[in-house]
């Protein structure tokens, strides 16, 4: 049973995913660090770290939202970051913040679906994701799909929630998930169903060790799993 935002409509994961962000669009970089205290921009720094070594020129930014990740990404000196969200909402704030900060014409933001990506394969050196594989209608197929883009020794670096294992974190965690965090999302965005969406989708997403054995399942070597924060969130990463 997959987890769905608007739990009373007949839509299929997908399309209320996208329909959700297109609610939130306009808050969503705010909510996102407030909620967060702020420390979402160090786990992404933290992630793209990870590919220096690497050089990637060409990097795939997969549910890029506003674009923040393929922001950050810049870091490596790529040629081009080609983002793709199938939230024409959060595309169009996404393509705001390029003009504004003049990096269009190196950050493409494109509309995509993530389990059908209009590339051809073997085009990307990196893939990446932050706080997007949990909202894949289908894990498998996503990830099958930032696989066949990549190129061969091409890297995947994922940012994502989990869940702590450990006392008094994991309690902390849960409380500030499961009645703080909805209520500051319901105030701030006026969807109730977005933030929570949000725990509903961390407790039913495969984390640890469980997702890197669905990365090894698409194909994916030399996996690991990078726990930050006591195990709030989690960096995952994939070589083909």
């Amino acid at each position: 049973m997959s987890v769905v935002p608007y739990k009373e409509k007949q839509e299929g994961k997908k399309e209320q995913v996208a329909e959700m962000f297109n609610n939130i669009s306009k808050k969503y970089d705010f909510l996102n660090h407030l909620l967060s205290l702020g420390i979402d921009i160090t786990w992404r720094k933290k992630a793209i770290k990870l590919l220096q070594k690497d050089k990637p020129k060409l990097i795939l930014d997969i549910a890029t939202g506003t674009g923040d990740f393929a922001i950050e990404a810049l870091a490596l000196h790529p040629d081009k970051v080609i983002g793709v969200d199938i939230s024409a909402g959060m595309l169009e704030e996404g393509k705001k913040k390029m003009k504004k900060r003049n990096l269009d014409h190196i950050i493409d933001l494109q509309m995509g679906d993530s389990e059908k990506l209009l590339f051809e394969d073997n085009k990307f050196d990196a893939v990446i994701v932050s706080f997007g594989v949990r909202n894949f209608e289908n894990l498998e197929k996503g990830l099958s799909d930032m696989y066949r883009v990549l190129k061969p020794g091409g890297k995947t670096v994922i940012v994502e929630f989990s869940k702590p294992k450990k006392f008094p974190m994991k309690q902390g965690y849960n409380f500030y998930f499961k009645y703080i965090l909805p209520q500051i999302g319901k105030l701030v965005s006026k969807d109730n169903a977005a933030y929570t969406y949000l725990p509903e989708s961390v407790q039913a997403f495969p984390d640890g060790e469980d997702f890197l054995a669905v990365l090894k399942k698409v194909g994916f070597k030399q996996t690991q799993c990078k726990p930050l924060t006591f195990g709030i969130s989690s960096i995952y990463i994939g070589e083909k």
